[in-house]
């Protein structure tokens, strides 16, 4: 039977079981002891939330390949007031240096009251606001999501995935995994 596993990711964990060699950074193996599971897909190494993890490589390839186009829906804390403009350029696509995003969901959202604490905090400026948007997109390019809402003068201080395709974050503490069931 496949195992699908759903995991929530701390700041400054890697999406990997290893470190390099001489590295203290903490990896899966800090918070999962199973055997024969791998991450579908990554999540950044300053990015939060969910990562799902199985021991199937088609189901593996069919959650995180571009070609598949599983949506994921991130929450971004972004620097600065986020403006209509800004939120048509995500919704139409943005262009970057390795090409224009396909279109995303984005809507302007309020700071998500179930949100736990980042350790350490994010950097604050008095003189600049912060605001929050729900971001959906249909692709992975390297940092897309922190170098989409960059080009539209919105700079992520900090990233969460809450949902891939049908799987979602839920109330899964950080630092927690929980199966998902036999597929």
């Amino acid at each position: 039977m496949t195992q699908l596993i759903a995991f929530n990711k701390p700041f400054n964990v890697l999406s990997q079981f290893t470190a390099e060699p001489g590295s203290t950074a903490q990896t899966l193996a800090n918070f999962i002891d199973l055997p024969n599971v791998y991450a579908a897909g990554r999540l950044d190494r300053d990015s939060e939330g969910l990562l799902l993890l199985t021991d199937d490589g088609r189901l593996q390839a069919k959650l995180a390949h571009p070609e598949f186009k599983q949506p994921k829906t991130y929450l971004a804390q972004v620097e600065g007031d986020i403006t209509a403009q800004a939120l048509r350029q995500l919704q139409r696509g943005v262009v970057l240096n390795d090409g224009k995003t396909r279109p995303a969901i984005a809507q302007a959202i309020p700071e998500p009251d179930w949100l736990w604490p980042r350790t350490p905090p994010i950097r604050a400026r008095q003189a600049i606001p912060t605001h929050w948007v729900e971001l959906t997109i249909t692709e992975g390019k390297n940092r897309q999501v922190r170098r989409m809402t960059a080009a539209v003068g919105l700079p992520t201080l900090r990233l969460i995935r809450v949902q891939i395709g049908d799987y979602a974050l839920g109330d899964l503490a950080q630092g927690q995994w929980r199966h998902l069931g036999g597929i």
